[in-house]
């Protein structure tokens, strides 16, 4: 089984999603995120387009419990650890992205 990330101290963060963001935002389980980062056919940016350190990864997965296609953002420790960082409902450049390496 692929490693998944751990979500000790951002579950809140993505779990309340929609408190932070307002109501248009979904909030996001870790079960959904784990699930979108599982999809054999998810599609990786590393780094992530938009990370100022160079060192977050993107993963664009579907989620069948979600029913849509999640965005997750994870960073490695020094050690090798993987630590999800946010997770959220994947935007449409995302979406595309995601759909273009399906074909």
């Amino acid at each position: 089984m692929e490693e998944l990330p751990d979500w000790t101290h951002r579950r809140e963060h993505i779990e309340l999603r929609a408190k932070r963001k307002g109501a248009a935002e979904k909030n996001i389980p870790v079960e959904w995120a784990n699930e979108a980062y599982a999809d054999p056919m998810a599609v990786d940016f590393i780094p992530d387009y938009t990370s100022k350190s160079g060192e977050g990864m993107r993963r664009i997965g579907w989620s069948d419990s979600a029913g849509f296609l999640i965005s997750i953002i994870t960073v490695r420790d020094v050690t090798g650890h993987l630590w999800g960082a946010t997770a959220f409902r994947s935007n449409t450049y995302d979406q595309a992205s995601y759909t273009e390496e399906e074909s």
